[in-house]
């Protein structure tokens, strides 16, 4: 499986590795338990089984905008067979557009059709992950562990950098689009 995701710049990168740490200073699930190379904060816009040439060419023209403003805004939690802690990403309107033109670009490539239901743009929430466990609490307000922002705790603006793709069989990322220096 493939997915193409957006990566912050390095400023948010910082916090968002911060709060990974802070909950693991706490003994509670974090990403920063994850220690693969390729692992760091993204925002996942979707999946397919594979990724042919055509339509890498096409996610590139798309994600030719980037960057673009990133808010994040306070704590979700997601409940199912994992548990997921995460950073919510506000939807604004120049990201739902992007993440519906890659979502539309790879539901036509051979697999697309077998993509994450939860991706698609009437049920994706955006979000980037801070922990996730099965059965997995972090207790406590949601203030605890984001840093406070201009307007409350978890609030950071920022920026969409770059984007990739992660290839899940081989565990390896491939840039696409443009890269900030």
């Amino acid at each position: 499986m493939h997915s193409i995701e957006l990566l912050p710049d390095e400023a948010t990168d910082r916090a968002v590795r911060g709060v990974w740490q802070s909950l693991a200073d706490e003994g509670l699930p974090s990403q920063s338990a994850h220690h693969h190379p390729t692992n760091r904060p993204h925002l996942t816009l979707a999946t397919a089984e594979a990724v042919p040439a055509g339509a890498r060419a096409a996610l590139a023209e798309a994600l030719a905008e980037l960057p673009l403003p990133l808010h994040l805004t306070g704590l979700l939690r997601f409940s199912g067979r994992v548990d997921v802690l995460a950073w919510a990403v506000r939807p604004e309107a120049a990201l739902l557009e992007l993440h519906e033109t890659v979502w539309r670009i790879l539901r036509g490539t051979p697999g697309g059709d077998r993509s994450n239901p939860l991706l698609s743009p009437t049920r994706w929430v955006p979000h980037i992950t801070l922990g996730r466990g099965r059965g997995a609490v972090w207790p406590g307000p949601d203030g605890r562990w984001l840093p406070w922002g201009a307007t409350g705790p978890g609030t950071l603006p920022g920026w969409w950098a770059e984007a990739r793709s992660y290839d899940s069989v081989s565990r390896t990322t491939t840039g696409i689009g443009p890269r900030t220096p």
